[in-house]
This record gives structure tokens, sequence and C-alpha cells, in this order.
């Protein structure tokens, strides 16, 4: 499954829905386990599992450096989507949300990403511009995604994508929204400080 340091599981899951077709059309015999097997593999739901994976994967690559093992790359890109999946928080499991492409936007900002070190997650949802950046922050009154219904503050962003419509896979994370909010302040207020002018302060 491993293109040098890298992962890419399209290739494999393409060439593993061939042989299911092929065994199914070419034998006499029924294969509902394996019928199943396929449907599930072409569902939305493992797409949003396979996203998570490979951009888990190669977060590992980034953490663990070159001299990491593909082996430990796997167990810790398949333990890390487990727990994403597996959490427990609220309606903290993995959802697909399919938001039409307007003239004015989608209605949300973001917030995080690498400039924080931090996932993606949902700020605000606002009527306004398209803007897909880091983290859903803000939904915007009267926007599409407030229309929508099925977005909320602390949603994390973790795929993304689509033609004619927008699709997302997102996850219900206030508290890490919330962490994520306090960490930026303190990295603003550092930043301030240092570019203060040393000297012009008042000591009364």
């Amino acid at each position: 499954m491993e293109g040098g340091m890298g992962l890419s599981l399209d290739r494999d899951f393409r060439r593993i829905n061939e042989l299911i077709d092929y065994l199914t059309k070419t034998s006499n015999s029924d294969f509902p386990n394996l019928l199943q097997l396929q449907r599930n593999l072409q569902s939305p739901f493992f797409d949003s599992i396979r996203n998570v994976y490979e951009y888990v994967y190669q977060q590992n690559i980034k953490n663990f450096g070159e001299e990491a093992s593909p082996e430990i790359l796997v167990n810790a890109a398949a333990k890390s989507t487990v727990a994403v999946f597996s959490a427990a928080e609220g309606a903290a499991h993995p959802r697909l949300i399919e938001l039409p492409k307007t003239d004015q936007g989608l209605g949300f900002n973001v917030m995080g990403g690498k400039e924080q070190n931090s996932p993606i997650y949902i700020s605000h949802v606002i009527p306004g511009n398209l803007l897909l950046r880091k983290e859903i922050k803000n939904i915007f009154l009267g926007g599409v995604a407030d229309l929508h219904g099925s977005l909320r503050r602390g949603d994390q962003l973790i795929s993304i994508n689509g033609v004619g419509s927008v699709k997302l896979v997102i996850r219900f994370t206030p508290k890490l929204l919330e962490e994520i909010e306090r960490r930026f302040e303190e990295q603003r207020r550092r930043a301030e400080h240092q570019h203060s002018p040393p000297f012009g302060r008042s000591f009364h």
C-alpha cells in the first residue's frame, strides 16, 4: 500500500473492487459477504475513514521522521483513526454533510491548521463569502450552512471534496475548538509582546 514513505489506498481499493467484480461475474456461486464488503468499501462513510487514515499517516511521517519504519507508521495511523471514529463526546462520530455551491458561498469560516498546529474546525457559521481555510468557527445567519442546519460551531472538518456541491466530513468537538482558540489567543499575545517597542510603556 505504500509508495515510498507516502500512502495512497485508491489503487488498492480499485483492485479489490475489480477482483470482487470478476469473481462474482465468472463464478456460479453467490458471494453475499463479498458483495457486502464491496458496498462497504464504496460507501461515503468508508471513504471518510480512508481520508482520515491517509491524513493521519502523512502527519505521522512528519512526527516520527523519515527513519520510522512502515510498520510503525501503519500501526500508529490505524490506532489514531480508530480513536477519531470511536470518540464518544456528543455527536462526535464523523458524519457527511453536503452543501450546495452558490454565489453567496457556503456561509461559514474556519480556524486551525498548520499555523496553529491543530486540526481544522468550524468556528462560525455566517451569511457571507466562501471561507474554507482552517477550522469551522462561525456559522453565518442566512447563509447556506445556516439554512442547511446541520453544521455547528465546534465541528471538526475532516475532509472536503465535491464539484457541483461541497461534501464535508465532520465531527462535533466543541471542547477541542475552545482549546484551539485559547492557544491561538496565547500565540497572538506573544506575537504582540515580541513586536511591541522596548520603550514607551508608562509606569505610574
